[in-house]
């Protein structure tokens, strides 16, 4: 890469990381080394191909900071790297260059150095890289067999491997790792690979180096996001881990996404490795297309988002998680809304009870169930904790593979004896029988659209609530999770309605939510409906 033309930043006043141990020392030798090493190897692809790999500032102080910061007994501090930064930053070309000098640079004899990522093409990005650099170094070159069918670097040397593994391979167990690389672990379709890469693997080598490099993800109940979160806890000093070395370069919440400021602070590369041109080119279609809003801030922001268009701010969300009193709510006026899954899926059923005066709140209080035998199989589908949930009294089970009606209807019947239900609305689809069987028991039970002429009132009005602090829902995680799977549609005429086919996730809590929210609003404890008082709330 031409530094001096394409606008290179080099670190030049090289200051050894805040999370440097009391116990560790900064080995200039060791550091130098690394990125000598490095620098030595030449770029792959584009305008750089076969120039050298000169380090840029960011670059550099990772290199520096993880093999330069040795513990009193010489070997290196950290063990495992959490690298977040947006797309097109050099990903691929680090991750391949730390590769190769766990491989052939580290005087590791049989070093067991692995790719790992979602899929094997996914792997494959940084091995042909790898590779690549390989065959444009001589001195590499001369000493190491490359395996392209096998996706396997050898150097011969010490006879050390470097090996492509997939999401696929997680049963595979044996390994005696000396260094690890995840490329995007966002991607990771559940967390099985990452433990048994992680988990003890390394315990027969000095100094394993597990390097994880990602772009945020969307998956909140990923793996990566487990990482991630450790790593902004660290980073911001609610926890202490010596071994693990935080970085995360992206966009706060609160910031002005369309800000070319914003964009610096969160691409270290940009103006190098990626044009402003080309991230504004990017805004203006996301300004554009709002639908592209949420992938700009995830790829070039470094974000994590969960859809394409967020209904519910969480923060306003969260903010209303007041607690219930249980004992307070006996015998109270209440409503029901039922969303009744397909056989296999989950069925909500959520009593709000309307406030007692103008201190009280809308009290919340959900229900959630899922076939028992079905649940495994979902939490490894869906990546949803379901089985954590379920150990925690969040979540219901019944028994067998499909929803137990019957079951479902029992247990409504005896909630029906501790709180003073007064109507139950359900969806019209699929909930015929049941409506008619909890009619048999005493209920009374209220048909409920789910056009917009029905939702678009009671979904606009939790909004408004939400954002008052008027209502208080305990912070139910099952809640919580489907409210912020909302995508919501509109209408011409500005109508809204949840859409459970855009929706990212599961929804059923949140529209059971609505449902039994216009009824409380409606029919109150016998005194004025809000919707009286003051008329529809138009947005």
């Amino acid at each position: 890469m031409p530094a001096k033309k394409a606008g290179m930043r080099k670190l030049k006043n090289y200051k050894p990381t805040r999370f440097k141990a009391k116990t560790s020392v900064y080995n200039k030798a060791y550091a130098d080394y690394a990125v000598a090493f490095i620098e030595n190897l030449c770029h792959t692809k584009g305008i750089w191909a076969g120039k050298k790999f000169e380090l840029i500032d960011w670059q550099e102080q990772i290199i520096r900071d993880l093999f330069g910061i040795v513990k009193k007994n010489g070997y290196r501090q950290f063990n495992f790297a959490y690298i977040e930064i947006p797309k097109k930053q050099g990903k691929s070309e680090i991750a391949a260059a730390i590769s190769l000098l766990l491989t052939c640079g580290d005087c590791e004899q049989r070093a067991e150095v692995y790719g790992c990522a979602a899929d094997r093409q996914q792997a494959s990005i940084v091995f042909e890289v790898a590779a690549d650099m390989v065959r444009m170094c001589p001195a590499l070159a001369r000493r190491t067999k490359i395996l392209d069918s096998q996706k396997r670097i050898i150097f011969l040397p010490t006879n050390s491997f470097y090996q492509v593994l997939s999401a696929e391979a997680y049963s595979k167990h044996g390994f005696n790792v000396h260094g690890v690389i995840f490329d995007e672990l966002h991607t990771q379709p559940n967390r099985k690979l990452y433990d048994v890469m992680t988990k003890g693997s390394g315990d027969a080598r000095t100094q394993p180096l597990y390097f994880l490099i990602t772009t945020a993800g969307t998956d909140t109940n990923s793996i990566c996001y487990e990482v991630h979160q450790k790593a902004k806890d660290i980073l911001e000093g609610r926890k202490k881990d010596p071994t693990f070395y935080p970085v995360i370069y992206g966009a706060n919440e609160d910031d002005d996404w369309t800000d070319p400021e914003v964009w610096a602070k969160a691409n270290p590369s940009l103006g190098i490795t990626v044009s402003i041109d080309k991230v504004q080119d990017a805004c203006n279609s996301a300004k554009e297309t709002p639908s592209e809003e949420n992938a700009f801030r995830q790829l070039r922001l470094n974000q994590w988002v969960k859809q394409a268009v967020r209904w519910m701010p969480m923060d306003k969300w969260d903010s209303c998680a007041f607690p219930l009193d249980l004992e307070a709510l006996k015998g109270r006026v209440c409503y029901g809304g039922l969303d009744l899954s397909q056989t296999t899926d989950i069925t909500a059923f959520v009593l709000v009870f309307p406030p007692l005066d103008e201190d009280d709140k809308y009290q919340i209080l959900p229900f959630m169930w899922i076939p028992e035998e079905c649940m495994d199989l979902r939490v490894r589908r869906d990546h949803v904790p379901y089985d954590e949930w379920h150990k925690q009294g969040f979540l219901e089970t019944t028994e067998g593979n499909v929803i137990h009606y019957g079951y479902i209807e029992e247990f409504i019947e005896e909630l029906g004896k501790i709180y003073n239900i007064r109507e139950i609305a359900f969806d019209r689809w699929g909930a015929v029988q049941m409506a008619q069987n909890l009619e048999d028991i005493g209920f009374k039970v209220v048909p409920f659209g789910q056009g917009f002429k029905d939702m678009s009132p009671p979904t606009k009005e939790l909004m408004n609530l939400t954002l008052d602090q008027k209502i208080a829902h305990g912070g139910h995680p099952v809640l919580r999770w489907m409210m912020d799977n909302v995508f919501v549609r509109r209408d011409p005429a500005g109508n809204i309605k949840m859409d459970k086919e855009k929706s990212t996730e599961k929804i059923d809590g949140a529209v059971a939510t609505v449902m039994a929210l216009d009824r409380a609003i409606r029919c109150g404890n016998g005194s004025v409906s809000i919707y009286d008082d003051r008329g529809l709330l138009i947005m």
